[in-house]
């Protein structure tokens, strides 16, 4: 746990005879961008409302920075910081102002130095003096960022951050996020937008009916698919040609996709031999497109086998 800037074991809630939490449990590293993954109603938001102790828990413990947020609340939640929903500000003031109104709530002191510092941080110099009703959305999610920072949190949690926001927007968050990691702050991010959290992500879990169906680093998936068959396309400058020198190898599984393209099925490290006997025999070779599976081939991937096997 000493690396641990969050910990659950055995996260439970139950509302009257339904079981909405099962049993979660999962560890977050200092400095990691970590997802919190599943459809809407799978329990995602309420982990976290139980996490940051918005709503009581069934069962289970949470450690923040290695502390137990039962016997030391106040220590604990001075290291944590979120945002659960969309961020609310006091819109007729400025994002200054509020940065200043929240310091002024805090457990330790804040001084003018670390407000100015992360205001630098989430890259809001030019704006920071302008009042937040005039702010993008975007702006107003790296304001949201700025408040959860201020008091120096070991970790950050947010619930579905990109909602809402234009695809440059997701990107300047995504970046912001990346940041805050390589200072070591650890960042949780619950959301069903699959393909931002590919790209956000170290390591991600999967939420299914509030059980946790998956735990994996983002880039693992890939090098379990290198023992796997791949499919694999060659431009090329006579698929016809190709095709007869391939099945002269005894390789059958070709097809014709165009007149200079074919695609086979192949083991990862096959695609080089297949690659060097094509050109070996002038087979003249322009690309060559694997296909890998995606955070959302995973996914589906994943909760089908899950929801298989509750019919078996």
């Amino acid at each position: 746990m000493a690396n641990s800037a969050l910990e659950v074991q055995a996260l439970s809630k139950r509302i009257g005879n339904k079981l909405i939490v099962d049993g979660v449990s999962f560890q977050i590293q200092k400095g990691e961008i970590f997802g919190l993954l599943g459809p809407n109603g799978a329990g995602k938001t309420t982990i976290i409302r139980m996490i940051v102790s918005l709503i009581n828990r069934t069962g289970g413990k949470v450690f923040i920075d290695g502390t137990d947020i039962d016997s030391n609340f106040s220590e604990a939640m001075n290291k944590l910081g979120a945002i659960v929903e969309n961020p609310e500000f006091y819109k007729y003031m400025t994002g200054y102002q509020n940065l200043k109104h929240y310091a002024r709530m805090s457990l330790s002191p804040i001084s003018q130095e670390r407000i100015d510092e992360i205001v630098k941080l989430v890259d809001l110099e030019n704006a920071i003096h302008q009042k937040v009703k005039t702010y993008s959305l975007g702006m107003r999610q790296r304001l949201g960022v700025a408040q959860a920072l201020l008091h120096n949190p070991s970790i950050i949690i947010l619930d579905e951050p990109t909602n809402g926001l234009d695809p440059q927007g997701i990107r300047e968050f995504r970046q912001h996020l990346r940041t805050l990691a390589d200072q070591g702050i650890a960042v949780l991010i619950s959301s069903h937008l699959l393909s931002e959290i590919e790209l956000m992500c170290d390591r991600y879990v999967i939420i299914e009916k509030g059980k946790l169906i998956h735990s994996a680093s983002i880039h693992e998936g890939n090098d379990v698919e290198q023992e796997q068959l791949r499919e694999v396309i060659f431009t090329v400058n006579s698929s016809e040609t190709a095709i007869k020198l391939l099945k002269n190898l005894s390789i059958s599984n070709v097809v014709k996709k165009s007149e200079q393209s074919i695609m086979l099925m192949l083991p990862y490290e096959e695609i080089a031999k297949i690659n060097a006997h094509l050109v070996k025999n002038e087979i003249a070779i322009s690309e060559i497109t694997v296909t890998r599976k995606t955070l959302e081939d995973r996914f589906i991937e994943i909760t089908n086998q899950q929801e298989e096997m509750a019919v078996k």
